[in-house]
């Protein structure tokens, strides 16, 4: 019986990680679901659910080689696989602010507070080493509704001197 586990991956961004994994995988007999890949500050990440017949042990050796090759560190855990449960983000916020600790904390805790459930966080670091600018853009699902969402980041923007944005998306398709 097949069983879901969640691989992670990372290390020095580099071609091939990507293409020498899922081929191992594929070699190892596994099926491979809902995946995050990405590129964060010159490293390379990789969220991957794979649905495997063997245990955490056996897809560990099965990708231990490209691991080695590449130099990533790497973690698997047996998760529950929820497949076609996708969630459609309905808000995209968009906040701009002086790069500090603690920025990141503020905003999402203070969403969470609201019931502003995320899907997706992507943040950046622009400007200069003496003007930094953090930008974080973040989708989810406002269950509290959008206006409560509104009136918590403006209020957010006045007490931490932010700029935020927030736009509804359009979910309906064709």
């Amino acid at each position: 019986m097949k069983r879901w586990f969640m691989l992670t991956l990372v290390g020095k961004d580099q071609p091939g990680i990507v293409a020498q994994t899922t081929r191992a995988l594929f070699e190892g007999e596994c099926n491979l679901g809902e995946a995050s890949m990405v590129r964060l500050g010159g490293n390379f990440t990789v969220m991957l659910m794979v649905q495997f017949a063997g245990d955490e042990k056996i897809l560990d050796e099965l990708i231990g080689p490209v691991c080695q090759k590449f130099d990533l560190r790497h973690h698997v855990d047996a998760i529950e696989g929820e497949l076609r449960h996708h969630v459609e983000p309905e808000v995209r916020i968009t906040v701009y602010g002086a790069d500090r600790a603690g920025i990141v904390a503020d905003i999402t805790g203070t969403l969470a507070e609201k019931g502003f459930n995320i899907l997706n966080l992507e943040s950046d670091v622009g400007g200069t080493p003496e003007n930094s600018i953090y930008v974080m853009n973040i989708e989810g699902v406002a269950k509290q509704g959008i206006e409560v969402i509104e009136e918590t980041l403006q209020k957010l923007a006045q007490e931490k001197g932010l700029e935020t944005q927030l736009e509804p998306i359009d979910t309906l398709i064709g």
